[in-house]
């Protein structure tokens, strides 16, 4: 029996039930298996993959969608993976395709490798940004932050979810009110009974990633990353937009080192809303 052509198989939508063939196809491209990250991407997004008819997914992804349920006003790719033996035939770029199709007019982001780059500037993405990924030991110096930092109670969500959509650019509500249970901490950093930052720290395999990652200014992003580092003793991984200069000098004086940096790209519109000038990190580069 002859095997069927890529281009006939179909691509459905992926559910949680696909988590730990999510995760086969990471390893098989070499990357960690991050099921916990996959387990959220799942529940919170849309995945579209294909099935191999030997076993497994030949690729997948996930987008993840914010603002009004039904009119979204934004869609994050992420998680775009091709098994290694359907590797370099396409069948990224029809899966890219298709996603870009179900999404109509919603504009989207990503965070694209070099790798990937040339793919998504053929079907119309724009580089509008990088972001530096960091990873390391914190160590802290003197003196510390002096901005006061705390543990998030439930009764801090409402005042977050606001915070968030004012500088995230939309509502993030349906992936935030999942951080509590997918995040070892949630801390905020607080002015006169005023939240003027927030962070978690999620684990991934050896790492603790340090995102969504939102403060007033500089300092209260050290403040609260400062905070992060001193109840863990996992390194510390990150990915800082690459205009926060001062914030990625000061993670680096401090034991984390630049392991990667990736482009950030649009599609349908020219830069990303909100404002970057508050936004330090994302949850994750897979979902914005």
């Amino acid at each position: 029996m002859s095997t069927p052509s890529h281009a006939t198989l179909p691509i459905r939508r992926l559910t949680p039930r696909d988590l730990a063939a999510c995760a086969d196809l990471s390893e098989d491209r070499g990357w960690p298996r991050e099921e916990h990250k996959w387990g959220l991407l799942l529940a919170a997004g849309t995945g579209y993959g294909i099935d191999d008819p030997a076993g497994g997914l030949v690729t997948a992804c996930v987008v993840t969608e914010y603002g009004p349920a039904g009119r979204p006003d934004l869609g994050a790719i992420g998680m775009v993976l091709v098994a290694e033996r359907h590797a370099r035939q396409g069948i990224g770029r029809r899966l890219m395709r298709h996603v870009v199709s179900e999404m109509g007019t919603t504009p989207l982001t990503l965070h694209a490798t070099p790798y990937g780059r040339p793919l998504y500037e053929e079907l119309g993405f724009k580089v509008t940004g990088r972001a530096e990924m960091v990873r390391g030991r914190f160590t802290p110096g003197a003196p510390g932050p002096a901005v006061l930092t705390r543990p998030a109670t439930a009764e801090d969500l409402t005042a977050i979810l606001r915070l968030d959509e004012e500088v995230f650019g939309t509502d993030r509500t349906h992936i935030l009110t999942r951080l509590p249970a997918f995040a070892d901490q949630l801390r905020v950093a607080e002015e006169n009974g005023r939240i003027i930052g927030y962070t978690a720290a999620w684990p991934n395999m050896d790492d603790h990633v340090v995102g969504p990652l939102i403060a007033r200014d500089t300092e209260t992003a050290k403040a609260l990353i400062a905070s992060l580092a001193a109840r863990t003793d996992r390194p510390l991984r990150t990915d800082i937009d690459v205009r926060h200069e001062d914030l990625l000098a000061w993670v680096k004086e401090r034991g984390l080192a630049s392991i990667a940096c990736n482009s950030v790209m649009t599609y349908g519109l020219p830069e990303l809303p909100g404002d970057w000038t508050r936004r330090y990190a994302p949850l994750t580069v897979a979902a914005a």
